[in-house]
């Protein structure tokens, strides 16, 4: 299973510090391990996997979808308009 990113997602990892990035590799190992960890989303954003964890304090929503066997991580950010973003950024792909 390769690992791929996005364009919107390698932008935001590169705000983070490295402790950040140490936590963050930690969740996407285990959305890597049990892809069912994330939920699952309905109707416009239907095939898009929702995983949820805190850094610090800040709870961070990171979204995903399977290419095939490949796991795509789409984007992460905090709850405030982040679906919103998603689909704007998946309609203009």
């Amino acid at each position: 299973m390769k690992i791929l990113q996005s364009c919107s997602f390698e932008k935001k990892v590169k705000t983070f510090s490295k402790q950040e990035k140490k936590l963050l590799d930690k969740q996407i190992l285990k959305i890597a391990e049990s892809p069912s960890v994330g939920t699952e989303k309905r109707g416009d954003l239907r095939g898009i996997y929702i995983y949820k964890f805190k850094i610090k304090t800040i709870q961070y929503l990171l979204s995903y979808r399977f290419i095939g066997d490949d796991l795509e991580l789409i984007m992460i950010g905090p709850h405030e308009n982040y679906y919103r973003d998603l689909k704007t950024y998946l309609k203009t792909r």
